[in-house]
């Protein structure tokens, strides 16, 4: 069994990664994420995801997710670099040149996240139209499919609902094809995921709510001939003491920005959004990601995500409260203990 892959979220949004006014030692500019993202390259961290948003909760700043990437790609040398997109704010052809332009410059570390988008402001705003729900993933679908054409073909011609693509090259092509990434809890993103997708994200859960994903989009898959690796979010507290770090997670649910979560709920319900049934404490951090449970010591918190491996997750995907120093810390105290638990169990097995 392969070694599971670590990932962590670019804070590359002012307010950080919580909808809660408690302090937090993260620095969202683009020096704050060179250092961060040079710190998450030594200590073992193989992916970044960068974000992408454009009407904001709380009016907070944030930098457009293929810039940043590209700027960090000259300070980088290992780590993948996961670009959110939205299909319907971008054309799909535009994003295959820079995407493969990124691939490039990366050495074929460039990868892309496809957000069907539950923000119905952000498309409205920019005078778009707001699809229903599932037709926003069959644009998506449509989206993948002129990437991947794009990206492997001398010349592409699609004939879609939602694209058209008359005898289009696209030079030069990435060094490797670039993973896709996508999100969503639906039957739609399901099913989307099985056809087209090379990873499946799946927000917080419980370890049973994680199981059931994998078999239902495995199964999905397997229908298609096709195989999907599995992703899991979770928001990470490691402290000294498990009551320490528990302590902090009351202190973040405490501090709520009360005005900007019931935003978040209503917004999300209006779109018929993944975290619809999501309570308020978890949409605090906006990804459902206390739920994982990475919340404990470092000991803790490896064990638990043995746990996820175990179940068929192939990457975690972390989110922290203080980046200046908690990125490194997990790097230098957990993954060592996954690592060690991971070769621990190949054994037994």
């Amino acid at each position: 069994m392969s070694e599971l892959k670590f990932a962590y979220w670019i804070p590359n949004k002012s307010s950080g990664l919580l909808l809660s006014k408690i302090p937090q030692r993260t620095d969202w500019t683009f020096q704050g994420n060179k250092r961060y993202m040079q710190t998450a390259e030594k200590v073992g961290f193989e992916y970044a995801l960068f974000p992408a948003r454009y009407f904001n909760a709380i009016g907070e700043e944030q930098l457009e997710p293929i810039t940043l990437a590209s700027a960090l790609a000259s300070v980088t040398e290992k780590i993948t670099l996961i670009t959110a997109v939205h299909p319907g704010l971008h054309h799909p052809a535009i994003i295959a040149k820079m995407v493969a332009n990124l691939d490039h410059i990366t050495e074929g570390r460039a990868a892309i996240n496809i957000v069907s988008g539950w923000y119905k402001q952000e498309f409205t705003g920019f005078g778009e139209p707001w699809l229903d729900h599932d037709e926003r993933y069959r644009r998506s679908e449509e989206f993948i499919e002129v990437l991947k054409q794009l990206w492997t073909e001398e010349r592409t011609t699609y004939k879609g609902d939602f694209y058209r693509i008359n005898e289009a090259p696209l030079k030069p092509k990435p060094k490797r094809k670039p993973p896709i990434f996508q999100g969503g809890n639906s039957k739609a993103a399901k099913e989307m995921a099985a056809r087209v997708s090379d990873w499946y994200f799946m927000n917080g859960n419980t370890l049973e709510g994680f199981q059931s994903q994998i078999e239902e989009v495995k199964a999905l898959a397997a229908k298609e001939g096709r195989e999907v690796k599995f992703a899991a979010n979770g928001f990470v507290i490691v402290r000294d003491t498990e009551e320490e770090a528990l302590q902090v997670l009351r202190d973040i649910i405490d501090n709520a920005d009360e005005q900007a979560v019931k935003s978040f709920q209503e917004k999300v319900k209006q779109a018929q959004g993944m975290w619809s049934n999501s309570k308020k404490e978890d949409l605090i951090q906006y990804n459902d990601g206390f739920k994982t449970g990475l919340v404990g010591t470092a000991e803790q918190v490896a064990e638990r995500i043995i746990e996820l491996k175990q179940i068929g997750i192939d990457l975690v995907l972390t989110g922290f409260l203080h980046y200046e120093e908690e990125l490194q810390v997990f790097g230098e105290k957990v993954i060592p203990l996954v690592r060690k638990l991971e070769k621990q169990v190949n054994v037994l097995s």
